[in-house]
């Protein structure tokens, strides 16, 4: 038997020592799951039996356990997430049908005795209480205080043995069942983390994902014989178990979460990926039948994901993924567990248009940010969700050159635009959703704490856009060199936003505290504009602000040449450039002549305004506070420039191809009814 140092000794020097050439331990492995759960698929039931093994890896000692029991978030409309729906989207799901509820009733907790010691098994079961620590809600229960005997010292490791019922609802929050489909997460009582400053486990909350310890788990899961089983990590073994169920066994290590999914109706397809300097990665494909055609494009993507995150920031963390095709109106796309994503695709889902790709490419992009380097979602959510984001827009760019479309019908039927491109800016960072709500919270507050209508915008959207802010101003290496030494050294870690700032300005070799400080820090808005352009004859009779030379008073001087500019030929020009939002950030100001010369200055952007003026032979007939949009976050690209060409016949043509267009559109539909 191998001691305590030697274990230690081994897993420093990086060797495999579990039996049978299991690798060896890349995280604390302080969680770990043994779990057998049977489904019901009539009744929607789950019932299940786990032994938990947690070591206290906290340096105080603790007199209880807190579980995560996220099923009763929908028991009833008054848990905190049903309030929050109701806050955020104006709909508190009232008219469901009580067996659309789901809920968890744990019906057991004990300390296993030891026979070699003679303890006795400890039941803490009617200790047990809910407690509502965010918001002192009492009518929550998705938080579970276990009361112990006896403290657990630090280094400390003991067995928890739970048992419970769940039932599972029709979907909420990407988990639940629809017809004989099968989505379940968050299903079983989850230890909660112990930090330096005590528990950290939250409640459910609509904004917020999740936050757990590494581990080992294994899972025994019973469902119908002929139903397909998918879930975080490998599967064992399958054990028919004669009464038309079959037990199959996953198996995960290093993982802070498990989900798995069922269904009768799963085609499977299976590939592999492989990369010259990568570790290869067994893919496996649950594809729903009316999307098969579609399996190349859902394995492209995860490819092109495991290749380009790869290459950025380092290997993907383990040797499998499993792709999920969700069922329709399953509400289960779009989600991410180590190993393990659900994607999203539609039945007509042309080749030109980002169908299953971007969703694909995005969930695969989490197994990096946050299943890799487990950061707090409860609390900085931005910390994967927006890093992953500005990744993925960054990897769709490269690697998939798809057009936007439109739907109509409900978003049945696809009309691709093949004159709009996909673009990062736009749709991959989302600049229209941030604007609408760029003040609407400071991001450094806890993200359980963002106003529920507008959070996602704060977390995924602002967040890309700064950091693609970044790439403009410092350049790709250095965003990849930050961001590769921030997933090396946090992967299996549970870093928090200080630690990735502290990385970006290692990689900057420069303080990045001005631009954080804002964009984390505070709930600023970056707006820069040309409030005023205007030149005069450089002897002062007038000035050219509109295309036209005009006297002192005013008035438009016929007969006078813009070219010769009056009795002179030298032009005095001014540009007044204003700082519109709160937000300061350093831009450049360019200034195009009437000869077609131009002009650059830069300006810090800390005053209010500033006003440039250039003397030469020509007028300034155009001006643009920053002109190769490295400020992504500025809120109103419109006020950007100004010119003095006129451009009547532009605005003509445009609304008049426009007025047609609204007559074709009037007449059809009048012919149509008629």
């Amino acid at each position: 038997m191998r001691t305590k140092h030697a274990v230690a000794i081994a897993l420093l020097l990086g060797l495999a020592i579990a039996p049978g050439g299991a690798q060896a331990p890349t995280s604390p492995r302080n969680a770990n799951y043994d779990i057998d759960v049977t489904l019901d698929p009539s009744a929607r039931t789950l019932t299940g039996r786990e032994t938990l093994t947690w070591r206290n890896i906290s340096p105080n000692p603790t007199s209880e356990l807190q579980f995560h029991l996220y099923y009763n978030a929908w028991r009833n409309t008054r848990s905190t997430w049903m309030r929050e729906r109701l806050l955020g989207r104006g709909a508190a799901l009232h008219g469901r049908p009580e067996e659309d509820w789901g809920r968890i009733d744990v019906s057991s907790i004990r300390l296993p005795g030891d026979g070699a010691s003679g303890s006795a098994a400890v039941d803490l079961t009617r200790d047990a209480a809910f407690i509502a620590p965010d918001d002192g809600n009492p009518d929550d229960r998705t938080v579970l205080r276990v009361p112990l005997r006896r403290p657990v010292a630090p280094g400390e490791t003991i067995e928890v043995e739970i048992e419970w019922i769940s039932r599972i609802p029709r979907p909420f929050a990407r988990t639940g069942t629809i017809g004989d489909y099968f989505f379940l997460s968050h299903w079983f009582p989850k230890i909660g983390v112990l930090e330096a400053a005590g528990w950290n486990c939250h409640q459910f909350h609509t904004g917020t994902e999740f936050f757990s310890d590494y581990g080992v788990y294994d899972v025994r899961i019973t469902a119908p014989a002929d139903w397909v089983v998918g879930a975080t990590g490998r599967e064992q073994e399958v054990t028919d178990n004669g009464d038309g169920t079959a037990t199959r066994h996953f198996h995960a290590e290093d993982v802070h979460e498990f989900a798995w999914t069922t269904s009768p109706d799963f085609l499977v397809v299976e590939d592999r990926f492989e990369h010259p300097s990568l570790p290869p990665v067994d893919m496996r494909l649950l594809l729903q039948p009316e999307h098969a055609g579609q399996e190349e494009r859902h394995l492209r993507a995860t490819r092109e994901t495991l290749r380009l995150y790869g290459e950025w920031f380092g290997a993907y963390p383990w040797d499998h993924i499993t792709i999920v095709d969700p069922a329709w109106q399953s509400r289960s796309g779009g989600m991410e567990y180590p190993m393990f994503i659900t994607a999203g695709t539609r039945w007509l889902s042309p080749a030109s248009t980002d169908g299953p790709e971007e969703v694909t490419v995005h969930e695969a992009g989490h197994m990096f940010f946050q299943s890799g380097v487990g950061n707090n979602e409860m609390e900085h959510s931005w910390l994967d969700e927006g890093l992953n984001t500005y990744a993925t827009a960054r990897a769709m760019e490269e690697a998939f050159p798809f057009v936007r479309e439109l739907r109509f019908f409900g978003g049945f039927v696809p009309w691709p635009q093949p004159d709009i491109p996909w673009d990062r800016v736009i749709h991959g960072d989302r600049i229209a959703g941030y604007r609408a709500v760029a003040r609407s919270d400071v991001q450094a507050t806890p993200t359980y704490r963002y106003w529920p209508g507008s959070g996602g915008a704060i977390t995924y959207n602002k967040s890309s856009l700064y950091l693609h802010t970044l790439e403009r101003h410092l350049g790709w290496d250095v965003m990849q060199r930050g961001m590769s030494a921030f997933y090396r050294q946090w992967k299996f870690g549970h870093p928090k936003p200080d630690d990735f700032f502290t990385a970006m300005n290692t990689a900057a070799g420069e303080d990045l505290g001005w631009f954080f400080d804002q964009v984390h820090g505070s709930s600023a808005v970056f707006d820069y504009g040309i409030a005023q352009l205007g030149s005069r004859n450089a002897s002062g009779r007038g000035w050219f602000d509109d295309g036209q030379y005009r006297d002192e008073a005013g008035s438009a001087a016929d007969g006078v040449s813009p070219a010769a500019g009056g009795t002179s030929n030298r032009f005095e020009s001014l540009v007044a450039v204003r700082r519109y939002g709160d937000g300061i950030f350093p831009v450049d100001v360019l200034v195009e002549f009437a000869d077609g010369t131009t002009e650059r200055r830069r300006w810090d952007g800390r005053a209010q305004w500033t006003y440039y003026r250039f003397v030469g032979p020509s007028r300034a007939v155009t001006a643009t506070v920053d002109p190769e949009r490295v400020l992504l976050l500025d809120t109103d690209f419109t006020n950007n420039s100004r010119t003095t060409r006129s451009r009547a016949a532009e605005a003509a043509t445009k609304w008049t191809l426009a007025s047609i267009i609204w007559l074709q559109d009037l007449l059809l539909t009048v012919g149509f009814l008629a």
